[in-house]
């Protein structure tokens, strides 16, 4: 039997005070207000919760043991005032985001930072793992966002573009002299080829890419990280396939070299992924908009 808040509210300053005008100025409401109130509550209780004394009232055993509850559940409505209130101004609460290696490292950790710095008191809860493990993820409530490689169709998720990549063979300088004139794809399975591990999007995408030229081609080094890719390039063990702009650094400095191909890679792009049947969060908002910006 669900009675009314109000009620038991009006119970609560009657209680604490020991008078009904005292409980219906500090409520500002009327006293016949207050006295209807306790007398509701006491009809659907079916018991007296105080005895009315010449200069106030006072708690009935019942009453008394009535009390302790409701103090117990208007203190913990507070609490969940307040912390709602502290979800609001984002000093509580969490970010829960996931994301594959390389979207941490160049992208996601940037807009982390600023974020972070912008809000400390937020939790951070980072996922990493393949696509695949994003779309679980996601769908099972475990993350709010999902930094995912496009193209990528759920009805279930929501997806939005973020950013363009542009993916590229880099070698190290044992294969240096390769860079310096173009290559078609199947001369470029003549060299070792380092390659993210099968069942990731950038796999896939490669994948196909070579299909597209009439080519299957074989990893000699299937790896679940792109900077070992890169570190295993260095040493020249072969040609890693990795994103452009997540190695600008290692080609500046020449520490990677950048294959020219006859056959272009087209461009990929990156997006972020929410669940379509659920609100995100008030702390999933603000870092959407700093995806956004």
């Amino acid at each position: 039997m669900l009675l009314n808040m109000e009620w038991y509210r009006i119970f609560l300053h009657t209680a604490k005070l020991g008078n009904l005008t005292k409980a219906a100025q500090e409520l500002h409401i009327t006293q016949p207000s207050v006295s209807y109130a306790i007398k509701q509550l006491e009809a659907q209780l079916e018991v007296k919760l105080f005895d009315r004394l010449s200069k106030g009232v006072k708690l009935t055993p019942e009453g008394a043991a009535v009390l302790e509850y409701v103090e117990k559940s208007f203190s913990i409505l507070q609490l969940g005032e307040t912390k709602l209130q502290a979800l609001k101004n984002l000093t509580a609460g969490e970010l829960r985001i996931g994301a594959s290696g390389p979207v941490i490292k160049h992208l996601l950790l940037p807009l982390l930072d600023t974020f972070h710095a912008e809000y400390p008191a937020v939790r951070i809860r980072l996922l990493q793992g393949k696509t695949a493990d994003i779309r679980a993820k996601l769908k099972a409530g475990q993350i709010e966002i999902g930094l995912i490689h496009l193209p990528f169709s759920d009805q279930e998720l929501v997806v939005q573009h973020l950013t363009d990549i542009q993916d590229c063979f880099i070698v190290g300088p044992a294969y240096r002299h390769l860079s310096e004139s173009s290559m078609t794809a199947k001369e470029l399975t003549q060299i070792p080829l380092l390659l993210l591990s099968e069942g990731s999007s950038t796999r896939m995408f490669v994948d196909q890419w070579f299909t597209s030229q009439g080519i299957t081609a074989d990893a000699d080094m299937e790896l679940s990280s792109m900077d070992m890719l890169v570190e295993l390039a260095m040493r020249g063990y072969g040609a890693a396939f990795v994103t452009q702009t997540f190695i600008r650094q290692e080609l500046d400095e020449q520490k990677l070299y950048q294959l020219m191909l006859s056959e272009r890679i087209p461009p990929r792009s990156v997006g972020y992924a929410i669940r379509r049947d659920s609100t995100p969060s008030i702390i999933a908002k603000r870092f959407i908009e700093l995806l956004q910006t």
